[in-house]
């Protein structure tokens, strides 16, 4: 993303009086412009004398952002990220692994939805311990509702060497993000830190799995009111989210509630919109029956299926 000075050429509103405004607040570029307090921007926009020109400037920085950080939707691009990114990460579950054609694949984001209560956490924390035992790999769990607990992924360890459960610990480390501003810093800061890696040839344990339990519970409170600013903040978090995983090959795992799909029957649907609806590669639909503790994983979307299509498989919880 680049510096507003880059944007005036085709956006004339983005002129040198709206960008003195913006950098009187720290705002130099689109980066610093999304991490701002925009309400609060807009409210000291409206104190000045150009308040018209200077709101309107906001408005087509926040259109700007939509459109540009939207994810692609190209058919060749998707043929071509899938053929790049083979490499394929065990869920550590069976059943799931076989609905994925072997598990997560790196360079892609996976988007498990369902209700409260449903099993969303222990999914994450059984795939953080799958990826850290079986692949060597490191893993980032961003929690969002203090949810993670290294107790319950110790348990999901499929050795009882204790040295061995503590290498695996070693290689997850838990960060908690409890607004969307922390993200976006979170996961600009870890590209950072990826690409210093990559430039001194630092391999060990190498992030494989990035987890966000749950994204929703972030997006959610800021798409309020008309969204121009919540849907900005929300593409770009899915663009840096997609950005990540496809130039660091890495797989990401974040979890979606669901919300009333309208009508009769008491249907669901994932929450966050059709506009969230193209950011995952995959999509799966998590249910639990209480009466009888099974889980059924339902798959709503796959880069190898055809779209409509869906596959289910139900597993007891012990399983899970």
């Amino acid at each position: 993303m680049a510096p507003l000075k880059h944007l005036e050429k085709e956006n004339p509103i983005i002129d040198a009086s709206f960008r003195y405004f913006c950098a009187s607040h720290g705002i130099v570029t689109v980066e610093d412009f999304l991490l701002h307090d925009l309400e609060g921007l807009a409210a000291f926009a409206d104190r000045q004398t150009n308040s018209d020109r200077l709101k309107e400037g906001i408005t087509v920085m926040l259109s700007l952002v939509e459109r540009q950080c939207h994810p692609w939707l190209n058919g060749m691009e998707l043929l071509e990220d899938l053929q790049r990114n083979k490499h394929i990460l065990s869920t550590g579950d069976k059943g799931t692994d076989s609905l994925l054609k072997g598990g997560f694949r790196e360079g892609q984001v996976t988007e498990l939805v369902g209700p409260s209560s449903s099993g969303k956490t222990q999914f994450c924390m059984q795939a953080a311990a799958s990826v850290a035992e079986k692949h060597d790999g490191g893993v980032l769990y961003l929690d969002t509702g203090n949810s993670f607990s290294a107790r319950r992924i110790a348990h999901f360890g499929s050795s009882s060497d204790t040295s061995l459960g503590q290498k695996v610990m070693s290689r997850i480390s838990c960060h908690a993000v409890y607004d969307i501003y922390t993200m976006l810093e979170t996961l600009q800061g870890l590209d950072i830190t990826l690409r210093s890696q990559v430039q001194t040839n630092v391999n060990e344990h190498r992030l494989r799995l990035l987890v966000v339990d749950s994204i929703s519970s972030l997006i959610t409170p800021i798409l309020g009111g008309n969204g121009s600013q919540g849907r900005a903040l929300m593409v770009a978090v899915g663009y840096m989210l997609k950005k990540l995983a496809h130039e660091h090959s890495i797989a990401i795992l974040v979890t979606n509630h669901t919300v009333g799909a309208g009508g009769e029957g008491g249907k669901t649907k994932p929450a966050l919109g059709e506009t969230w609806k193209s950011i995952p590669h995959a999509r799966l639909m998590l249910s639990r029956d209480h009466k009888n503790s099974n889980c059924t994983i339902s798959i709503l979307k796959h880069t190898s299926m055809p779209s409509g299509q869906t596959m289910r498989i139900t597993t007891h919880k012990a399983n899970r």
